[in-house]
C-alpha cells in the first residue's frame, strides 16, 4: 500500500509520466512493498523555492507506506528516486527532496489493513 507523490516544477508529458511511474513501480520493491498495490500522483508546473530562491529544475517526493521500512532502504529508495527525476528531467539530486510516511491504519476496498 504505497503512494508517491511527487510535486515538480517542470511540465511533465505523458510519456515522461509513463517512464516515470515504471521507473517508480520497479524501485518500488527497494521498500518491500509490491507495485500491484502501488498509486502514484504527479503535480507539475508546481513552484518550489529552496534556500529562498525559485526552483527551475526541482521536486518533493513523498512516500508513504503501510508500517515502515528500514533507514538502509530508505536511503536506497532516496538514490534511486533521485536517479530516475534527474535521467528523466535533468533534475538534480540536489533540488529532490523525499519524505517518508509510515502509515500504521491504511484502508483500501473498503476496509482497512
Amino acid at each position: 500500500m504505497p503512494f508517491i507523490d511527487s510535486k515538480i516544477t517542470l511540465p511533465v508529458s505523458p510519456e515522461k509520466r509513463e517512464k516515470i511511474k515504471s521507473e517508480l513501480g520497479t524501485a518500488i520493491s527497494i521498500v518491500n512493498k509490491p507495485e500491484s498495490f502501488l498509486m502514484i500522483g504527479f503535480e507539475d508546473n508546481y513552484d518550489l523555492y529552496m534556500g529562498g530562491k525559485k526552483l527551475d529544475r526541482g521536486a518533493y517526493v513523498a512516500v508513504s507506506l503501510f508500517g515502515n521500512a528500514s533507514s538502509e532502504a530508505y536511503n536506497k529508495m532516496t538514490a534511486e528516486i533521485c536517479r530516475i527525476y534527474e535521467e528523466e528531467l535533468a533534475i538534480p539530486a540536489n533540488a529532490v527532496y523525499v519524505t517518508y510516511h509510515g502509515v500504521s491504519d491504511w484502508g483500501w476496498n473498503g476496509q482497512n489493513f
